[in-house]
């Protein structure tokens, strides 16, 4: 543990910066509108690193690095579909869902905009998504939990089980105290802490492995197929990974941040930011799981662990080429990355619960205080479901993520796209798309119809469901109207 110790101290400062942060932004937390999101201010910095850092979770530094070492090139499509995804999501749903949620009845969380924007006075829609929500978040929030999990196993000898209560802890604890403040203002702190481990990282390695040139021949040694970008895939194969692409639409942890920007004028170059960011992010993970192939190709003496499970190969790097107080940074960003996902994800659920059940359906007249305080137990409480479901040591971090990915992605993702450009979408068709969404993403994995990924299909049905019950109905001339003005801001304002 001695050789840990270092890395120990290193993490042990940035836990306690990002709870100290926490209790910051709890100052700034006044009502329930600033514990969910932020009171709507977050400038277009904190926007931009805030949503690249809520999406880009431990998947980023350990299941991405660990499917490309695994099997070359080939498993960076997934990084090309997440790329043009996020693009669009930036440029068709970022600033028009700003101004919808705000329009329709200034709303807090996706079903309270689902509510608001067709009328929905049954609590229909806002019940099933809330459901939603809850059902595939609760896995997502599992997937971090594992990755944090991971991280603390392999780099302080810790047993899994309590690996798993020492990497929850920190991010619980400042997203209970702080809400949406604190979970963004962290986020940007390790948004920079991730890039600059993903930077650093590749370059490192290159120069320990003796230049590109002898890594590229070390690499093409151990199996020449690591540079073709076909290899083992197919149609299908491409397709699937391409389609990850699609799930940016309707991920609730990185739609709030839209709708949490202190302006449409502010997601422009908030959009300029995050794709820099995630570009140079995704380049850096990429060249970790390739660049590693050789490394570990020409050290076999300390490849057993990556070996053992190829999502450690970023950690593996860090411990054996940095000194410790370095990696004890660089561990940290795998730390960011998980703790950035998983407050935000615990903090959407906590909205899911608070604002779509507890104040609709329970105490209409809760004071702001009471709502907080609620809002905050049931931080606690998804917390520990999730903690629960990680318990099994065998979890893959990527699989669960997958999973979870595409539910949200069929279930709002068509349900987000439409509703803030079309205006002739109906209630019912917002039900059906959610309902066919989500059914399809679980049937669809069960069967393992085609080996295609789950959210193309889940995509495709809802988005057809949505458009045919949509035109068998006729939105109210409230919602047209309201729907018109918000896109007239949009227009003049961006």
């Amino acid at each position: 543990m001695s050789a840990s110790n270092p890395t120990l101290i290193t993490f042990v400062i940035y836990i306690a910066a990002m709870v100290l942060i926490g209790f910051m932004a709890y100052r700034s937390t006044n009502n329930l509108s600033d514990y969910i999101l932020g009171g709507r201010s977050l400038g277009s910095v904190v926007t931009a690193l805030s949503a690249g850092a809520s999406d880009m979770s431990g998947w980023l530094l350990m299941g991405l690095p660990g499917a490309i070492y695994m099997s070359g090139l080939s498993e960076s499509w997934i990084a090309i579909g997440l790329i043009v995804g996020a693009y669009l999501n930036w440029l068709f749903v970022a600033g028009r869902l700003r101004v919808q949620t705000e329009h329709n009845g200034d709303a807090l969380t996706l079903p309270d905009y689902f509510a608001s924007r067709f009328e929905d006075k049954s609590g229909l829609l806002r019940i099933i998504s809330a459901v939603v929500i809850l059902v595939f978040f609760t896995i997502y929030c599992a997937s971090g939990i594992v990755a944090g999990a991971r991280l603390f196993e392999s780099t302080f000898g810790m047993s899994y089980e309590t690996a798993l209560w020492a990497g929850a802890a920190a991010t619980i604890a400042y997203t209970f105290v702080g809400g949406f403040l604190a979970v963004s203002w962290t986020d940007t702190v390790q948004a920079t802490l991730m890039i600059f481990a993903l930077l650093l990282t590749p370059i490192i390695v290159l120069l320990a492995t003796g230049g590109v040139d002898t890594t590229f021949l070390a690499i093409e040694a151990q199996d020449p197929s690591n540079f073709d970008m076909l290899k083992n895939t197919t149609f299908i194969g491409i397709i699937s990974l391409m389609g990850w692409g699609l799930g940016y639409f309707g991920q609730p942890h990185i739609l709030a941040r839209f709708m949490a920007a202190d302006s449409v004028k502010s997601i422009a170059n908030a959009r300029r930011i995050s794709m820099t960011w995630m570009i140079l992010c995704l380049g850096g993970t990429v060249a970790v799981g390739f660049f590693g192939i050789a490394y570990f190709s020409a050290n076999p003496d300390v490849a057993m662990p990556v070996s053992e499970n190829h999502e450690r190969v970023f950690i593996e790097l860090a411990k054996l080429l940095f000194n410790p107080w370095i990696a004890g940074v660089l561990l940290s960003a795998i730390l960011a990355a998980v703790m950035s996902t998983l407050s935000c994800q615990l903090l959407v659920c906590s909205s899911a619960l608070t604002e779509d059940f507890y104040k609709t359906f329970l105490r209409k007249s809760a004071s702001q205080v009471e709502l907080v305080w609620v809002g905050r137990a049931m931080v606690l409480l998804v917390a520990l479901i999730a903690i629960a479901m990680a318990a099994n040591p065998d979890n893959r971090v990527l699989g669960l993520v997958s999973y979870a990915w595409a539910g949200f992605g069929a279930a709002f993702g068509p349900v987000v796209l439409i509703s803030v450009i079309w205006k002739k979408m109906t209630r019912d068709g917002a039900l059906a798309g959610i309902l066919v969404g989500a059914i399809t993403v679980i049937v669809w994995k069960h069967f393992e119809l085609l080996g295609l990924y789950e959210i193309i299909p889940g995509f495709i049905f809802a988005s057809l469901a949505i458009y045919f019950v949509s035109l068998m109905g006729q939105p109210s001339a409230g919602m047209v109207q309201r729907f018109e003005a918000a896109e007239k801001d949009f227009h003049l304002n961006k």
